[in-house]
């Protein structure tokens, strides 16, 4: 590992597995650059708190993934800051219910936005940073959904799987400069996104009984293996896909 502090971007960092993660990541030692758009404001504050108190510094940047100038000028933040990035948590996301045959074309265009477009130019706003330094690990948040997906998720289920194909191609690129990039897909986790799948008892007694632990997942129960695949423990490891969902998708 280099010598100069760890850092980390995280983006949709303002709550729920994104949050988690950026202060399970400041807990590990890393400088984190924490982001989401304009509105998340106070949230992101606090979430800087919680990075700062363990000793740690945090930075705020607000953009849409979703806008390459946006990004471009997050990435430009980060250099600036830090001079460099070690790690790219990949998090953001949105899920607009609706079934096929009645969803709005503009439902399929935001979440496939925010959640494959926003990956890629996440990803490459900050490759010249990684590539300058020959070091880098690649985080992107799927989901078991991109896996088999459930009613009126095809949109989001959509974007997931094309994430996982994404980071397959993405891995055999830029293995050579010494950048890893895997996937971790969360279950069913109890986070304000989350809820539309658990709103209901009958629905959430429903997911508790598909998963082989009986429980529906935290927040926090994602970070571990984020944070392993961005540790040099998983230096050989890339292109791979990890389900933390508690024993739905046993494969």
């Amino acid at each position: 590992m280099h010598e100069q502090t760890r850092t980390v971007l995280v983006t949709g960092a303002s709550r729920g597995i994104g949050k988690a993660i950026a202060v399970g990541m400041a807990k590990r030692g890393y400088d984190v650059v924490i982001n989401d758009i304009e509105r998340q404001r106070d949230a992101l504050a606090e979430v800087a708190v919680e990075i700062e108190s363990f000793g740690r510094r945090a930075l705020i940047v607000f953009a849409d993934v979703s806008n390459k100038a946006d990004v471009g000028r997050m990435a430009g933040e980060v250099r600036a800051a830090f001079g460099h990035l070690d790690a790219v948590v990949n998090n953001a996301g949105i899920l607009i219910s609706g079934d096929v045959e009645g969803l709005k074309e503009e439902y399929w265009d935001s979440v496939m936005d925010v959640n494959a477009k926003g990956t890629f130019l996440v990803i490459q706003s900050v490759l010249p940073m990684m590539k300058a330094r020959k070091y880098g690990r690649i985080v992107n948040i799927a989901s078991i959904g991109g896996k088999h997906g459930a009613p009126e998720q095809a949109h989001y289920s959509a974007s997931k799987a094309a994430v996982m194909g994404f980071t397959r191609v993405l891995a055999q690129e830029v293995g050579v400069d010494g950048i890893t990039a895997n996937c971790v897909c969360p279950g069913i986790i109890l986070t304000d996104m989350g809820r539309v799948n658990l709103d209901d008892p009958a629905v959430r007694k429903g997911w508790q009984d598909k998963t082989a632990m009986r429980r529906i997942g935290d927040p926090e129960d994602v970070v571990g293996a984020v944070a392993f695949f961005a540790s040099g423990d998983a230096a050989f490891i890339t292109g791979q896909t990890l389900n933390v969902d508690g024993g739905i998708v046993l494969s």
